[in-house]
Formats: structure tokens, sequence, C-alpha cells
């Protein structure tokens, strides 16, 4: 048997409590929640369904040491106490991602900079060979973290971020960061219940997103490559086992899920990501004005959606919002609509009562996740059925 480790998923602020649940669904061991992180145990075939499922997480650290230091030959002994020929030859590419948060070190460069020496000195002189850096395609990415005078080392299994799934080649002016997208979708409700609108799709991340909520397709089936795979204890046939039982578990959807721009570049682009990720059996996208349109399904309808911010385009923010919420107002009833904005300012525009309101990051603004309940009629009508 494989035995267990702790491994740690990296998130966004606000999403903890999603992943720590993505991540206990999925059969991880002794889950705890931190911030922007949640630490778990699982073995090597675990680790691989972590970063192929985590809808939510970021990276997926593997801590294989930690130490003190407050100066930098402690630093430098400390890193040589790995040792790094059990992971890397000499003849293989390196790279040292350093987060700092101390004041014994001011600069993560000259962290990386020191580790690397005590890595590269050990192979010399153990070999008289020494491998090299390479930041683009490493065989092996090591993630450094000083917190005061506490040192802790990881591989980072996996790679460039999750966030990078694979499907998205076209991309318009600033779209939305796929695991963020992931993550407002898990905090709507969003499991694939009803019908599914984002009437501002830009390039369909949103869309893409929701389908594989719904289905239950793994977050990075479409990824090129893990770090893992440059592994020396590498196992393709168990990647693929755990890849085919993951794609048993996809379920069938019987609700609509449609996108709407009024932009036909972004229509395109949204047409070609989707195309990539394999789901246009369950995406249709038009090219429309949010503002012109009205609820085209029976019962419920799910919205999500992204609107532009100042930052982004040349809108008219007061009167553009002010539509948002006589769109909803007018048109969909029936209507479960949420949206995610950094220009905190604007939401008094749109002339609606939030019935919530979730505090996150849109890369570095600050950002609300606003919902508001669009009742079939009125919303006094809606409690006299119910009575």
């Amino acid at each position: 048997m494989e035995e267990n480790f702790r491994m740690i998923a990296k998130c966004f602020f606000g999403f903890e409590e999603i992943l720590e649940n993505e991540l206990r669904a999925l059969g991880a061991q002794d889950v705890e929640k931190g911030v922007r992180m949640v630490s778990f145990k699982g073995d090597k075939g675990f680790m691989y369904k972590a970063n192929l499922s985590l809808r939510t997480a970021l990276k997926v650290l593997k801590p294989i040491y930690s130490f003190r230091a407050n100066n930098e030959q402690a630093l430098y002994k400390g890193i040589s106490g790995v040792n790094w020929s059990k992971l890397l030859n000499a003849n293989q590419t390196f790279v040292i991602d350093a987060t700092v948060h101390s004041t014994y070190f001011n600069h993560s460069e000259f962290v990386s900079q020191k580790c690397k020496d005590a890595i590269v000195d050990q192979f010399r002189e153990r070999t008289g060979q020494r491998p090299s850096i390479d930041k683009a395609h490493p065989d092996l990415r090591i993630n450094v973290h000083i917190d005061k005078d506490q040192v802790s080392v990881a591989l980072d299994t996996s790679g460039n971020s999750l966030h990078q799934r694979g499907y998205r080649t076209a991309t318009n002016i600033a779209p939305i960061n796929e695991v963020l997208a992931a993550g407002v979708l898990l905090l709507s409700g969003w499991e694939g219940q009803c019908h599914f609108l984002d009437p501002m799709c830009g390039s369909g991340t949103f869309l893409a997103e929701a389908a594989m909520i719904a289905c239950n397709i793994p977050a990075n089936i479409n990824r090129k490559e893990f770090a893992f795979e440059k592994w020396k204890d590498w196992d393709n046939d168990l990647f693929e086992q755990i890849v085919n039982s993951l794609m048993k578990k996809t379920k069938e959807f019987h609700y609509t899920i449609k996108g709407f721009d009024k932009a036909p570049s972004a229509v395109s682009k949204a047409k070609d990501n989707i195309r990539n990720a394999n789901l246009e059996d369950y995406i249709t996208i038009q090219e429309e004005n949010f503002f012109d349109t009205e609820k085209e399904v029976e019962g419920k309808l799910h919205m999500v959606f992204n609107p532009p911010y100042d930052e982004r385009l040349d809108i008219h923010m007061e009167e553009f919002y002010k539509n948002i919420g006589d769109t909803l107002k007018k048109s969909y009833p029936g209507t479960n609509a949420w949206f995610i904005t950094a220009n905190l300012e604007a939401l008094k525009f749109v002339g609606l009562k939030p019935s919530r309101k979730i505090k996150l990051f849109n890369a570095s603004l600050e950002a609300r996740l606003v919902k508001y309940e669009m009742y079939e009629g009125s919303k006094r009508t809606k409690f006299q059925v119910n009575e």
C-alpha cells in the first residue's frame, strides 16, 4: 500500500470552506482549513486525483522538510539537509519559488538564490555535475515558504497554476480566472439543478466551469501536464487508472446552459473555448445584448456573470448597473441572479437589495459577489402562495 503524506492545497481568499468541502468529497484524510489554504493527507494516487479534480485549488504542494533559520548561513545549511539526489538527477532542471514573510530575509529573489546554491553545491560535491535552472519547464518545482524564522520546503505537484485548465486559448479583455469562476459558481449554490445563463459571457469561462460542475467532469481533465509527471516516482498506469475512475463518475445534465454577449468577437472566442473543452453538447452561445432579452425558460433560472469593470471597458457605470437591475426586474422572474464586481460604488445603482453579499478578491481588486432573488410575480404573492 502507498502510504499517506501531508499536502497543502492553495486557494483564493474566501474559498477555503469550498475547497475543504471539495477535498472531503474526494476522500481526503485529516482535512484542516487555514487561510488561503487547506491541508490534508492522501497517497500518491490521491495527489493525482486532487490535481485533476479540485475546482478551487490553485496549486497542490507536498511539504518535505521544515527547519528554523534567521540568517543566510542557517538557510543554506537547512536546504542542504535534504538529500536532493532522491528527487532530482544532476542532468535535470529545477526552479525555486520563494515566498517570504520575515524580518530576517527581505527578498524572495535572494532566498531563491541561496536555496539554489545549496542544492547545486550538494550535487557538485557528490557528483561533480550540477542540475541547472529552468524557469519555464523545470523537472522539479520547489516551493520555499519563510514565515518569521520558520522555513517550509515543499514540492509543487501541480506546476503552472491549476486555473490553467487547458481549454481556454482565446481570451478577450480581462477574462475571469477559471478557479475564481468555479469558486463563484460553487458559492452561488450551482450544482446543475436547473437552467443556467451567463448574460455577459465574454470568453465563456463561467459557462465551461458551470457545465463541468453540472456533469461532474474533473476540472483539469483538459490540462496538458502536471509537475508530478516529471518526478522520479511518476506512475503513468496509476494516473490513467485515476482518470478512468473519475470519468466513470460523470453524470447526465438535463437542463440548458446558455451564454449571451453583445460583442461578436467574444461570442466566437467563447465558442472556440467551449469546443476545446469538449462541452459544446451542453452549451449554447448567442450574440445578444442582455438588456434587450427576457427569460426564455420555464421554471427556475440560475444566472451568474461578471459585468465589465470601469477599469476594463469604456461604459457609463451608473446607467449600466441601473440597466442590470431594470432588466432583472422586468424580464427575469423566477431567477437567482449572482454577479461579481469590484466596483462597490456601482452596486447602489442596481436599485435592488441583494439577499447575499460575499467579500472576494478578483486579482488584487477587492470584490463583492452579490445575489438578487427575482421572484415569480411580486415577493408578496410568493409568500401568499406558500402559506
